[in-house]
């Protein structure tokens, strides 16, 4: 059995860096590493992301991605700096706020938030449980104390 790793900042940014020159397009060191760190470890993301950021500083008529571009269109992306999109915003702010934290099963869960099953297992939660937002229990999702302290809200006690 194989297990995929998630790479480290230092190797996305030499990807990020890559995939510039190869779009022929100018980067510096700080947008690359801000990129990085919102790629979740995944060298597919950091590339989709750097799409997303020249589109932007393009029609800015930019011909440099620099941090400040990367991080304004970053958050048109709707990814923070802790590279948590949207689609996950709206699963731990489900498990936090309709269910008090958990325990909540996958099937209710994606009902909730109008994502299968399946891609919630298969592309949201690998990195939300690596980064330790939540814990799969026989009981169903639990929401931890750290993603709590993400969205700055108070711990339900149950």
């Amino acid at each position: 059995m194989s297990r995929l790793e998630f790479y480290n900042e230092t190797d996305l940014c030499s990807i990020i860096h890559r995939t510039a020159n190869v779009f022929d397009y100018e980067i510096d060191q700080e947008a690359a590493t801000e990129i990085a760190s919102r790629s979740r470890g995944t060298p597919r993301i950091a590339n989709r992301l750097l799409k997303r950021v020249r589109d932007l500083s393009q029609v800015n008529r930019e011909k440099t991605i620099t941090f400040n571009s990367a991080q304004k269109a970053l958050k048109m992306l709707q990814v923070d700096a802790s590279g948590l999109d949207h689609i996950d915003h709206k699963y731990l702010l489900s498990i936090i706020d309709q269910f008090k934290g958990g325990p909540v099963g996958l099937d209710t869960l994606s009902a909730t938030i109008g994502e299968e099953s399946q891609t919630i297992e298969d592309v949201y939660e690998p990195f939300l449980l690596q980064q330790g937002y939540v814990q799969r229990t026989p009981r169903g999702r639990v929401a931890t104390h750290k993603a709590y302290e993400h969205f700055k809200r108070e711990v339900h006690e149950t």
